[in-house]
């Protein structure tokens, strides 16, 4: 359009230059050949609008096209079928959902958190459990990733399926996999899979920061909370943890242990909040060589030489890496990783005294058995909250005439601390919701 308009202005001042040699033999002739230039004119400028009208028209077409495909996608879970096998794995993930749309183009994707668990044997009602509490409260989308053995992958594809909020998680199941020269190794070390989690920054390739958490976990504020501390991470720091113990007289490894460990009375890896993309990339001091090694050359190596001598598995291979690298560690307060250790001689948990408890840990099976049993009160009240129903009346209340019930233990008798923050995390939920309106 643009050079038929240039070619059509150069004719009309040719046209113009032989009409003026011609004024002075015919009168009136200047006139007329205005009339007409600016006709051209005005015309060749149409043409040009009418082009541009099509080119956009034809642009517009073909990003909805892009864009909707014609059909939004179903929503599926992603299953990967092998060690950190993702090649040609199909599949939109629940909450992944696109409407076709010509402006979505220019809208940029929410932030999304990762959550990574690990489930063997009996675990599935545990893990399902602890994964409805990340749901309840979080605001960021979540990405779940779910290493399980093949037995339980349908078992969670039925149940997690059938949750509603696809717009606010998605889930991908992984097998339970190890390194194959040394996988018998690796699966019976501690508990059966529980070292898996040390695979993780090598498995999850693609994904920059993770959340990892035992089955035993229950979320009683936003993941969004302790997600935060990422961005607390000074230049040297790679993963986020927890003391084991907070009062040295009861703790174990200063105590037992027959190897390095972190700090005062070690760390708790029940949940690890990690950057792992400084994970792969860092070099490890390390007591078997002068070399730093990376995170993949250095498990090996570790396991052989403290085999014989560790007695937690997976955690004390972590205490003794970053026994050697304590510049790695971030230490966040106890409320956020709450064990029985905390209340059961006594309270010795300042943060979750004064603040309440973000996430419990119900480590040594107190959730099935009644040596706590406000622990398990809890995990009962999470596991039979249905998805929709009010949560004061159907969570709270019933909840708090259980703990009512515990009071002659010690964690019981304490029994304000476990429902502080939960309580503040409902009053919160509904205050959002009801600003959304």
């Amino acid at each position: 359009g643009l050079s038929y308009v240039s070619a059509q202005l150069a004719s009309a001042r040719a046209r113009s230059s032989v009409g003026s040699s011609r004024r002075t033999s015919q009168p009136g002739s200047g006139e007329s050949d205005m009339r007409r230039w600016m006709r051209l004119v005005l015309l060749c400028l149409l043409s040009g609008f009418c082009s541009l009208l099509y080119a956009v028209s034809q642009l517009s077409g073909s990003l909805e096209e892009r864009e909707g495909g014609g059909e939004t996608p179903r929503a599926t879970a992603t299953l990967v079928p092998g060690h950190g096998a993702r090649k040609g794995v199909g599949g939109v993930g629940l909450g992944e959902r696109h409407a076709p749309g010509r402006y979505s183009i220019n809208i940029q994707p929410p932030e999304k958190m990762h959550l990574a668990v690990v489930a063997c044997g009996e675990r599935l009602e545990e893990t399902v459990t602890m994964l409805k509490s990340a749901i309840i409260f979080s605001v960021k989308f979540l990405h779940f990733h779910i290493f399980a053995e093949d037995q339980l992958h349908k078992n969670f594809k039925d149940i997690l399926d059938n949750w509603p909020f696809p717009e606010k998680f998605k889930y991908t199941l992984y097998p339970i996999t190890f390194p194959s020269e040394n996988a018998v190794e690796w699966k019976k070390l501690f508990k059966p899979c529980a070292s898996q989690r040390l695979f993780l920054p090598l498995i999850l390739k693609e994904v920059d920061s993770l959340l990892y958490v035992d089955t035993d976990i229950l979320f009683l504020r936003p993941v969004d909370d302790i997600w935060a501390f990422l961005r607390k991470f000074n230049s040297s720091q790679i993963a986020a943890v927890a003391p084991e113990h907070e009062e040295p007289r009861i703790g174990w490894y200063n105590r037992f242990a027959r190897h390095p460990y972190y700090g005062k009375t070690g760390i708790n890896s029940g949940v690890m909040l990690m950057n792992m993309t400084r994970m792969r990339r860092k070099y490890f001091k390390n007591d078997m060589t002068t070399a730093q090694l990376q995170w993949g050359e250095l498990l090996m190596p570790l396991l052989k030489k403290y085999k014989l001598n560790i007695t937690w598995g997976d955690q004390d291979l972590l205490n003794i890496m970053f026994f050697y690298n304590p510049e790695s560690v971030f230490i966040f307060p106890c409320q956020w990783n709450y064990r029985p250790d905390h209340c059961i001689y006594g309270s010795n948990c300042r943060e979750a005294e004064e603040e309440g408890i973000s996430i419990l840990h119900g480590n040594r099976g107190v959730y099935h058995d009644d040596k706590q049993p406000v622990f398990r009160a809890i995990y009962e009240a999470l596991r039979n909250h249905s998805f929709g129903d009010d949560l004061v009346h159907s969570l709270m209340h019933p909840l708090e005439r259980e703990l009512q019930k515990t009071a002659h233990t010690y964690c019981g008798r304490m029994h304000q601390v476990f429902t502080k923050q939960l309580t503040k995390s409902i009053t919160n939920h509904y205050a959002t919701r009801s600003k959304g309106r």
